[in-house]
Parts: structure tokens; sequence; C-alpha cells
């Protein structure tokens, strides 16, 4: 059983950083990939980037694509989003996800979450 836990979520403000981290403990986490999501008020929570186990590959949907790395630290069992040039639409509830599959942004592909952690991004 894999357990999840995300920290690092702040309020900035608009044009600034921050890093998320993810850390798996329970069970290798190079055999899954792991995805962020995030959930703004009064949205459905979407998948915004994801990285695979052992070759890490990456995967970014538009709205972060070239703002947001996401990275992993197989021998610490942590992953990362580092989140530059925030904007306000990216205050969310963000959290990590994993599975045993491929790189996927699907909800309802992934098995295990974390608690979540709110990033607030206002001037």
């Amino acid at each position: 059983q894999l357990q999840l836990v995300e920290s690092g979520g702040a309020s900035v403000q608009p044009g600034g950083s921050l890093k998320l981290s993810c850390a798996a403990s329970g069970s290798p986490s190079d055999y899954y990939s792991i995805g962020w999501f995030r959930q703004a008020p009064g949205k459905e929570r979407e998948g915004i980037a994801c990285i695979s186990g052992r070759n890490q590959n990456t995967y970014y949907t538009d709205s972060v694509k070239g703002r947001f790395t996401i990275s992993r630290d197989n021998t610490k069992n942590m992953v990362y989003l580092q989140m530059n040039s925030l904007k306000p639409e990216d205050t969310a509830i963000y959290y990590c996800a994993a599975r045993m599959g491929p790189v996927s942004t699907i909800e309802y592909d992934y098995d295990f979450w974390g608690q979540g952690t709110q990033v607030t991004v206002s001037s």
C-alpha cells in the first residue's frame, strides 16, 4: 500500500514561484507513475503533470506547460512540482497521485492519493 503526502503549498503573489513536494512511503515509488492534479473552487479536479517511474517520461497539460516542471528523486521516494510564473487561476488544492502504469492525466486511472496542499495566488 502506497501512502502519499504533499507539502509546500502557500500563498504567493502573481508571477511568483512555489515548489510542491510529494513524499511516498509504504512501497517502492519507482514502480509508479506519479501525477499532479489540482482542484479549484467549484471546478472538477484536473490532471496537470505526470511522470513515469523509472524512465521519468513527463507530460504536461497546456495550461501549465512551460511554467511547471515535474521531477522525481527515486532514491528519496520524492516527486516535485516546480511552479513558476504563477497566475491567480493556478489557485487550487494540489494533489499527487500514483498508479502502476504509464503516465496519465485521467483522475480515475490513479489508485493512491495524497490529502492535498493549498496553493493560493493573489495580490
